[in-house]
């Protein structure tokens, strides 16, 4: 199994330490941050989707004009477009790309975010619609004549694309969601299943039961998990660097008056409840996991970070590794700069040790 790398572009210079200025769409910062990643010898770079964002698709299509070799993951959310249109325009995006595209398939994990785009359903709902949608975008992108569909959310007659994906047999489709609703979804659909940063014991339970999930439609899923990792060039530095960052986060936070209530409080998802979780045991969880970040925001996003040096943290990535993660999304909290840094020391010395672990195993 070979281990592969994720980073995250976004449009301007954000973060838990760096608040938003200026206009919302720096287009020489994002071709710069996503040439960083080509650069850096990232496999792949994720353009996430926000209610109150730019475009992720058209995103993505400047990112992929931007670079050659890096593929790409379109953060997704079903609801908002009918998976027939999808189907063709992922497709379409997968050809102008050079069949790079992997799509992120996000059902919602807040009901304040999916009301800015007038979408009611709630969570189970969410999940019972992307279940119905996959099942359409895989079919529209492998079906080889036009076919009719009636189901609870879609309906339409002789859904068909004269294109389809470069890919084959489809675009893989990377899936979040960690609640009893969301994990029987997964099995069905997912190609790679996506964690939060959790502990190990939170990471080999979760990905123990979608791998038995998949296993009863005779499937088999790969796992990303995705990390926020502080490096310096010793611990005792590393640690120093996290305990900065976590004490400009508080002073953001609590000079920003118009920070809206929403945004205070626990995020409204079951990975956010698993972060928390994994928080309530500690700011050190484990080797180098530290939570403290996810307990200060609430769980928004991805907030764990894995804190040491490059070696250290390598060694770390490796204990997930074991437990079946081969794929790892890492961004920073010094976004552009972390990523150029990465690519160093971390990403080489995490692809050694891998290579290492499976030349012990075939000896």
């Amino acid at each position: 199994m070979s281990v592969n790398f994720i980073g995250m572009v976004t449009t301007h210079k954000n973060s838990e330490i760096h608040p938003s200025a200026g206009p919302a769409i720096d287009t020489d910062y994002l071709l710069r941050f996503a040439k960083a990643h080509e650069d850096a010898g990232f496999d792949r770079v994720l353009v996430p989707y926000h209610s109150n964002g730019p475009d992720a698709i058209l995103t993505i299509a400047q990112v992929a004009a931007a670079t050659s070799r890096i593929k790409l993951m379109l953060a997704h959310r079903p609801g908002f477009v009918s998976p027939t249109l999808a189907a063709r325009q992922l497709a379409t995006l997968d050809h102008f790309s050079g069949g790079r595209l992997g799509v992120h398939i996000i059902s919602g994990g807040s009901d304040i975010e999916q009301r800015r785009d007038g979408d009611y359903l709630d969570h189970d709902q969410r999940y019972a619609r992307t279940d119905e949608y996959l099942e359409i975008l895989r079919r529209v992108w492998t079906a080889d004549k036009p076919f009719d569909h009636e189901g609870a959310h879609y309906r339409f007659e002789q859904a068909f694309s004269e294109v389809k994906p470069v890919q084959k047999p489809h675009i893989p489709i990377f899936f979040g969601g960690a609640s009893d609703a969301a994990i029987p979804v997964a099995g069905r659909h997912a190609d790679i299943y996506a964690l939060w940063g959790e502990s190990l014991d939170q990471v080999r339970d979760l990905t123990g039961r979608v791998r038995a999930e998949a296993a009863r439609h005779g499937r088999k899923v790969e796992f990303s998990i995705s990390f926020r990792p502080i490096l310096a060039e010793t611990e005792d530095q590393a640690w120093e660097r996290a305990e900065r960052i976590l004490e400009e986060t508080r002073r953001l936070r609590a000079g920003n008056a118009k920070l809206h209530p929403a945004y205070t409080g626990p995020q409204q998802s079951e990975g956010a409840r698993r972060l928390l979780a994994a928080a309530d045991k500690g700011t050190r969880v484990d080797k180098r996991l530290w939570t403290a970040i996810a307990k200060e925001t609430g769980a928004r996003y991805n907030s764990t970070a894995l804190v040491g040096t490059p070696e250290q943290v390598a060694e770390a990535l490796l204990d997930y590794y074991d437990l079946g993660v081969t794929t790892f999304l890492i961004r920073g909290f010094d976004p552009l700069e972390d990523a150029t840094d990465y690519g160093r020391e971390l990403i080489p010395r995490t692809r050694e040790l891998v290579a290492q672990r499976l030349a012990k195993k075939a000896a």
